[in-house]
């Protein structure tokens, strides 16, 4: 059974113009690396050629991997989302209700998850704990450090 990720428009075609690059440029760049390897004599000690190979197979593992995610990719319909609950591309401001703290986030699909840039995995145990909350709801969400409790501050779009 697929299992579909949702994205924007904008984000899919990101996605599919990174695969396109690997597959046009990656691959060409890795052909003449091979290339050059190839020309420094006997195969059977040459370790450039051997790391120049090992790194095709990487890019090809990379490209292969990419197309499965590009393959089970769906655009999504932002007017059936529900805003007055967090889902995919919910902006959430959260509170620790321990320590007080705020952070913004972001909730995205596990291929645009950067914390440094404040985009949490819809998949991962904060995002899969905010889903569904509504301002004002409280969370508890289990992180390495134990159980967590947030309280949802605001949510926008």
């Amino acid at each position: 059974m697929a299992n579909f990720q949702y994205y924007t428009a904008e984000a899919l075609d990101k996605l599919k113009a990174e695969l396109h690059h690997l597959k046009i440029q990656g691959r060409s760049d890795m052909a003449k690396q091979i290339a050059e390897a190839r020309d420094k004599g006997d195969l059977s000690e040459n370790a450039e050629y051997d790391a120049a190979k090992d790194a095709q197979g990487l890019l090809e593992l990379k490209i292969s991997k990419m197309e499965t995610v590009v393959a089970n990719a769906r655009v999504l319909d932002e007017s059936t989302i529900d805003v007055t609950k967090v889902s995919i591309y919910s902006i959430v401001k959260i509170k620790n209700t321990k320590t007080g703290m705020e952070v913004t986030y972001t909730i995205v699909s596990e291929e645009e998850a950067d914390l440094r840039a404040g985009k949490i995995s819809v998949s991962s145990p904060f995002g899969k704990g905010l889903l569904g909350k509504h301002v004002g709801e409280k969370a508890e969400i289990q992180a390495p450090a134990g159980t967590m409790e947030f309280e949802i501050m605001s949510l926008t779009r």
